[in-house]
């Protein structure tokens, strides 16, 4: 399979998985309410984040968010089709990773350009120390991140061993 099939698979996929969650959500649950799902660690929420990861410059007092976000989306998108190109076809684990970047990415732009802001819907927590509630875009980005680094940890020491 080439790069692009496998990169536009895992994208799409996620891209379907984080609406389609969305949509449940916001079909199941209004807005700023929550249900505790396990005692002490997980509840499904339904908050609106109209800032970045875990809120960042989520306040409704400034409103260049939105088109801030919005064109850092298609930049990265940009420098993840350079990376995607520049991949060699048998990194799998890269491939994977700016694809499920690129996922995420674009499930959370859809969310911007649709409603202004991003649904985010799984609050973790200890006690009353919470996690910034995310949703499956934001999932996908960072398990895409994961396997980027395993695959530069990877390549790292396979050119270590050819050397040797």
């Amino acid at each position: 399979m080439n790069r692009y099939t496998l990169a536009s698979i895992w994208l799409v996929i996620t891209v379907i998985l984080d609406q389609i969650t969305k949509i449940w959500m916001s079909n199941v649950m209004d807005v700023w309410t929550g249900k505790q799902v396990i005692p002490g660690f997980f509840n499904l929420v339904h908050v609106l984040n109209k800032g970045a990861a875990w809120g960042f410059l989520d306040n409704e007092n400034i409103d260049w968010q939105r088109p801030l976000f919005i064109i850092i989306t298609f930049v990265a998108l940009g420098f993840i089709a350079y990376m995607l190109k520049s991949t060699d076809e048998a990194d799998t684990w890269m491939i994977t990773g700016l694809a499920l970047i690129a996922g995420g990415a674009i499930g959370n732009l859809i969310d911007r350009v649709r409603l202004g802001v991003v649904i985010d819907f799984l609050d973790f927590y200890i006690g009353d120390y919470h996690w910034p509630a995310f949703n499956v875009a934001d999932c996908a980005l960072t398990i895409g991140a994961g396997c980027i680094i395993l695959s530069m940890l990877l390549n790292r020491k396979s050119k270590v061993n050819k050397n040797a």
